[in-house]
Order: structure tokens, then C-alpha cells, then sequence
């Protein structure tokens, strides 16, 4: 016999009637769709982790807050009209908490369940109690709820051909504390007579059975997306899935693009590092390392390191970007008759590498720095006005560089630049302003793209003629060449003072990555801070961040302490992703384009610039002159009778620019929506609310700065 909580029966009439529209079509034209996402939003993770994906991909949807007094009504009119003598469906797709988040006998659900009916529209349950009312069973029915954190859930073979195709299989579960709870789920098999199709699922504890933890269910003329774990936008297991839950609410058709990203900036090439010195805790050569006992040890790589970076990118299939500082080269061969045998060898290999101008001798470009106090501050005028590194010098460190790159044959584009440290930008609290003379410089020596910190300013943003580009520094130290290095330091910085370290993170609360204790110098750095920065950099990765990562040249040469970072996220991404779904590395000018259409198509969505809708197997987009517009579309897509885009995860998506007119896409007959399943009649009910606790996420920390 059916189980079923509370519910409101509806005939077909009613649900027509629900609706507002006549019970017979026939003459009717085929619906326009518009291609817009509802999200219904109860103030949980689930559901802003959805909303978060549509925002960064480029989708349009219409968020409704149902905490709000003021918000509107889902009625027949809120959800479709008639536009031209064409039934209009306003949304494509329909997101809610749970399977049902309001009163029992809704009005408003009543019309959103017509809805979908009429117009085939998909609805995602973002997290929901497994029940019959969702195709499932009661967890208490064979079922399980509870923790599954570390859990190693796995994509069904309906998963992998349907919206899941472009993962390999695993979905791995969080585990990163084991005294917190970061992941609850129901898992359940499919309720008895239901239509419920697992594409998602994980062992059910002491049973040897698989339950669902996202699985589509077919019923009353309406398909449900049912997720039945808790998460937030920053976890990996939604990271994982996002991409799929985004494809089967949409069918493959939607407005917006992402891509998994992962490029990788070597700073100070050609130059030397500094050395971290464990017994005056401080880098001698830094000019906050006072101490009359500082002498520099600097850290350079050699031909042979050189010769490793080519073999591991041929292995990988990742090329790196070199920013250069030539000077380090000129200055070297002073000191050695002549002889580099470091440049030499890069510039043999040139061709291996993205090359980007650093500066010639990596100056500050700033203000001037008073050193005589630690930390430094700004030097000043007589009227005590900041005094500034001038446009003449600036200009003079870009060109000079720029001059040796081309006579060395370096593969390198003249607009990029990344200043030393990213300095001529503001730095707190030192310098609360660009220098002045930066922006000058830079139109001088006609550079674009400009490198700013992404742990100072994660958003772009113009200096005269440039866009930065903001970068992630990698947690691996630019004065760290071994890895006992970069643990004793690793120590003094995120230790207490107790225990032997400097104190930051005592003094700085919101500093998550504190220690409880200090890493051991022999394993903690293979065992805490390479699983830790490969976690933090392959999140960037899976979240369609297209922003580059910096490291430094110390860290390729003497126990090269980057590549098993680098292949951690590497290895770890080869684990997870189908090949149609490889990693996408571009260089900084590519990014910055990357990320500039991106916020001139946010401008224009959010301005109501925008109109795109499907009728039948024709897909329209019109958008503001000179904007280009990102869609994603099933395989077989064209326009103009050439294929749309390119492929990537099983889709053909990309950046289109309108020639004249609205662009104009012609999906393949394979397109068209499925018909549900199910005749019962039924509303679904209201679910009891499901522990929504919001899980840990990993928070970002700051290397100590040196670029």
C-alpha cells in the first residue's frame, strides 16, 4: 500500500485550471520557454550552492526568498503568459528547498506543479528528506541518515549516460575534520511502484545496498531532481555535481559557460630568492630582516631544473608561465666571467614556456620604502606628502625587461605584466593607494593586463590603461627551496606564541589556518600542506575560476617542493573527469579576456539586456551590441548550419558574438523534452525539514608575500 504524508488531490482539470489555462491546446501554437531558472530560496546552503553556479556560469535565473514578506506570489501569471498570441513559459527549469517547502494544500505549489506539467518543466528538490512523496523510501526502511563524511559516492551507469556523463565515477565525500560534521545525508532505495532512476549513490551502512543521493524521479507529469544530502557551494561533492544538476534542469540548453580552469604563474625567473632563516625567523634580504646577522642565501634554479620542468609538463600536458626578471641573468653572469648557464638553458628551451615580463630587476614600484622601522612605511616628502617611485622608472623596468625578452627570442606578449610583489598597486596598511606614476607607466609601454594579489583584491579592476588579472598565491613560500624550509616557517607563522611561533594567528581571529601544534619538520609538509594547498587550488579548479595560481622559481629547483602540489591537483582531477572534460590552461591575456566578458554579460543579464527563449528545436538570444553571449547546447547544435561552439563535457558550449541581428541556434531533434511519467494526480506534501546543518568549509590562507 502507497504511504503518503498529508496531501492536496488534484485532478487534471484542476491542475489545468490551477494553471489559468484552456484544457484544450490543439490549435494552439507551440510554447515559447524562456531560458531563465526559478530558484525558490529558504536561506539554506543548498539552494544559494545552486544559485552561486547559474551566478559564476553566466544563467539567468529569478531568485525568490520565501523569508521574505514582501516577496511575490508563485501564481499562474507569476509563472506564464501569453506573449505575441504564444503561450509563454517564464522559467525553463524550477529549484526549491525540498520537494515541497510549503504549507500542506499550497496554492503556490499547486500552480508550480501545473506548471511544470503544462510546459515540461524540470524541478530540482536542492535538499530534500528521502520519502515516497520524493520516489523514495524512509530512511528507517532499510535506509540510513547520518554522516557521510569520507564517504566515496559513485555515478550510476544512468548517471554517466545522462547529466553525470562527464565525471569518471567517484564523487568523494569531505572529510577535512573528524570532530566536525560536514556532510548529512539520507541514502534509500526507491520507493515500491515508484519511477526513480539513481544517478548518484553510496553504500548504505551494514547492508551491502546502494542508496540515492541524487536520483530523478518521474511522477504525476512532472521529473524531479532529488538530492538527499547537504552542502555548501564551496565543497567539492557539489562542485563535482553542480555541472550535472545544471545540465538536467536545463536539458543541455541554457544561457552561460564554465569550464575547469588551472594555470600556474613561476615568479622570479632568472632571478634568486631569498632563504627563510629558522634561527632569526626571517628571510635575510627581506627588508623587514634586520637582523645584523641576515646574510642572504638566495635560492636559484639550474639547467637541470630547467630540464625538469619541460619532462613534467610534456608528462602532464601543462605549460607553465615564466614571469622573468632579467637582471637576475645580466647580474649572474657579472659576478661569473661571463657564464649563466641557467639562462642559457631556458632560453634553449623557450619555446616550452609561456614567458610574461616580471621587471627587470624586480624593484618596488610603490612609494619609496622607509626601511629604517619595521615593518617599513611609506617615505615621505618635506610637506609630508608620499614620495613615489616615478613614471620614468617604471616605464624603465617594464621596457628594459621587455628588451631582453626579445632579444633572447622569448615567446612573450607585451601587454601582460606582473609588477614585483604586484607592487604599484595599493598594499595595506602601508600604501592604501596605487602609485600615481603606475598608471602612466603603463600607458607608456602599452601593457593591458596587469597581475594584482587575489588574497588583496579578488576582483578586476582598471589602472589607466591595464585590467588586472588577480592571481592565487599558492601556500608553498617563495623563500623555501626545501621542505624542511617551508615547514619551520609554516610553523612560525600559524603557531602560537606558546609553542614556539610568531603569534599571527593569535593576534588575527579570522585567520582559520591555525595550528593546535607545530608540524612535524620530517612529514608535515607531504602530510598537512600539500593535501591542504592541493585541496584549496583543485576547489579554484572545479569551481570555473579561470584566475591563474603563483609560485615562484625556488620552488622548481633544489627539492623542487611544487610539483607535489601540482600533482596532487593534477592527479587528483585525472580521478575525477571523464576526457571530454580535460583542464583548460590559458595564459594571463586569455584569462583576462575570459574574466571581462564575463562581467560585461553579468552587467547586461542584470540589466534586463537579455532576451533568450526556446521554441521548439530554435534557441534565440538577444543581447546589447558588442556583448558576447555564453551558451551551452546539446551536441549536434548548429547555427547557420555550423557547429555551435566547442565541445567540453559532453556538451558544445562557448562565447558567441551576435553578427547581426539575435543569435540563432538549431538544437537536434534529440532535444525534445521527455514526456513524464506517473498519473496519481497528486501534490507532493510537505517535507519534514531535514538536518540542515551547513557543513565546514576550507578557508583560504595568505603566504607571506614575495613575488
Amino acid at each position: 500500500m502507497k504511504r503518503t504524508l498529508s496531501t492536496t488531490v488534484l485532478t487534471t482539470g484542476a491542475l489545468i485550471a490551477a494553471l489559468g489555462v484552456p484544457a484544450a491546446h490543439a490549435a494552439e501554437p507551440e510554447p515559447r520557454i524562456d531560458l531563465r531558472v526559478l530558484v525558490v530560496s529558504d536561506g539554506g546552503p543548498a539552494t544559494d550552492a545552486i544559485a552561486a553556479e547559474l551566478q559564476t556560469a553566466g544563467t539567468p535565473y529569478t531568485e525568490i526568498d520565501l523569508n521574505r514578506s514582501d516577496r511575490p506570489v508563485i501564481d499562474a501569471g507569476y509563472l506564464a503568459d501569453t506573449v505575441d498570441g504564444r503561450p509563454r513559459a517564464k522559467f525553463q527549469a524550477v529549484v526549491l528547498p525540498n520537494d515541497n517547502p510549503f504549507p500542506a494544500g499550497s496554492a503556490e505549489m499547486a500552480a508550480l506543479a501545473a506548471y511544470e506539467q503544462e510546459y515540461a518543466v524540470p524541478q530540482v528538490d536542492a535538499y530534500t528528506y528521502a520519502r515516497p512523496e520524493a520516489g523514495l523510501q524512509y530512511p528507517v526502511n532499510g535506509g540510513y541518515s547520518g554522516s557521510v563524511d569520507g564517504v566515496r559516492a559513485e555515478v550510476t551507469d544512468a548517471g554517466r549516460s545522462g547529466p553525470f556523463g562527464y565525471l569518471d565515477g567517484p564523487v568523494p565525500f569531505e572529510d577535512n575534520a573528524p570532530d566536525v560534521g560536514e556532510s548529512y545525508a539520507f541514502l534509500s532505495s526507491p520507493a515500491e511502484g515508484a519511477d526513480f532512476t539513481p544517478y548518484v549513490q553510496a553504500p548504505i551502512p551494514g547492508s551491502g545496498r546502494q542508496g540515492s543521493l541524487v536520483g530523478e524521479y518521474r511522477h504525476d507529469g512532472r521529473r524531479e531532481l532529488v538530492v538527499t544530502f547537504v552542502y555548501n557551494r564551496h565543497q567539492q561533492q557539489f562542485r563535482l555535481l553542480a555541472r550535472g544538476i545544471v545540465a538536467w534542469m536545463t536539458g543541455g540548453v541554457h544561457l552561460g559557460a564554465s569550464r575547469n580552469y588551472f594555470a600556474v604563474h613561476v615568479d622570479d625567473v632568472l632571478a634568486g630568492d631569498d632563504r627563510w632563516n629558522s634561527t632569526l625567523n626571517c628571510t635575510p634580504g627581506d627588508v623587514d630582516c634586520t637582523d645584523p646577522d641576515a646574510t642572504p642565501d638566495p635560492i636559484r634554479m639550474t639547467p637541470a631544473d630547467v630540464d625538469h620542468a619541460v619532462g613534467w609538463q610534456q608528462e602532464r600536458g601543462l605549460t607553465l608561465d615564466l614571469a622573468y626578471n632579467a637582471a637576475g641573468s645580466v647580474d649572474h653572469r657579472e659576478d661569473h666571467a661571463g657564464a649563466d648557464p641557467l639562462a642559457d638553458r631556458l632560453v634553449q628551451r623557450r619555446d616550452a614556456f609561456r614567458w610574461i615580463n616580471h621587471t627587470y630587476t624586480h624593484a618596488f614600484l610603490g612609494c619609496e620604502q622607509d626601511t629604517s622601522v619595521v615593518p617599513w612605511r611609506c617615505a615621505t616628502n618635506a610637506d609630508g606628502s608620499t614620495r613615489w617611485v616615478g613614471r620614468d622608472d617604471i616605464a624603465d623596468e617594464i621596457a628594459h625587461n621587455r628588451a631582453w625578452g626579445r632579444s633572447a627570442g622569448l615567446p612573450m606578449d607585451d601587454d601582460e605584466l606582473v609588477t614585483g610583489e604586484h607592487s604599484g598597486l595599493k598594499v595595506l596598511p602601508q600604501q592604501p593607494a596605487d602609485n600615481p606614476n603606475l598608471a602612466l607607466a603603463l600607458a607608456d609601454t602599452g601593457v593591458t593586463w596587469l597581475a594584482s594579489d587575489n588574497s588583496r583584491e579578488p576582483g578586476r579592476r582598471q589602472v589607466g590603461p591595464a585590467t588586472t588579472v588577480p592571481r592565487y598565491p599558492m601556500n608553498v613560500f617563495y623563500n623555501a627551496g626545501r621542505a624542511a624550509e617551508q615547514v619551520d616557517e609554516y610553523n612560525w607563522i600559524y603557531t602560537s606564541r606558546a609553542q614556539g611561533g610568531s603569534g599571527i594567528c593569535e593576534d588575527n581571529p579570522a585567520t582559520t589556518t591555525c595550528l593546535p601544534a607545530p608540524l612535524d619538520p620530517e612529514t608535515g609538509y607531504t602530510e598537512h600542506i600539500v593535501p591542504l594547498e592541493r585541496q584549496i587550488a583543485l576547489g579554484h579548479v572545479l569551481a570555473n575560476d579561470p584566475k591563474p595560481h603563483f609560485i615562484h622559481q625556488s620552488n622548481l629547483a633544489e627539492e623542487r617542493i611544487a610539483y607535489p602540489v601540482l600533482d596532487g591537483v593534477l592527479d587528483g582531477y585525472e580521478a575525477l573527469f571523464a576526457a571530454d572534460t580535460p583542464l583548460v590552461n590559458l595564459r594571463m591575456k586569455a584569462i583576462g579576456g575570459e574574466l571581462g566578458r564575463r562581467a560585461a554579460w553579468r552587467t547586461a543579464v542584470d540589466g534586463g539586456e537579455v532576451t533568450a527563449y526556446r521554441i521548439g528545436d530554435t534557441v534565440t538570444v538577444d543581447g546589447p551590441t558588442g556583448v558576447d553571449i555564453p551558451a551551452t547546447m546539446p551536441d549536434g547544435t548548429t547555427r547557420s548550419g555550423t557547429a555551435f561552439g566547442q565541445t567540453y563535457a559532453g556538451l558544445r558550449s562557448g562565447w558567441t558574438a551576435p553578427a547581426t541581428g539575435p543569435l540563432t541556434l538549431t538544437l537536434p531533434a534529440s532535444t525534445a523534452p521527455a514526456a513524464p511519467g506517473g498519473t496519481d494526480g497528486s501534490a507532493p506534501a510537505t517535507a519534514p525539514a531535514p538536518d540542515a546543518r551547513v557543513p565546514a568549509g576550507v578557508a583560504e590562507h595568505v603566504p607571506p608575500t614575495g613575488s
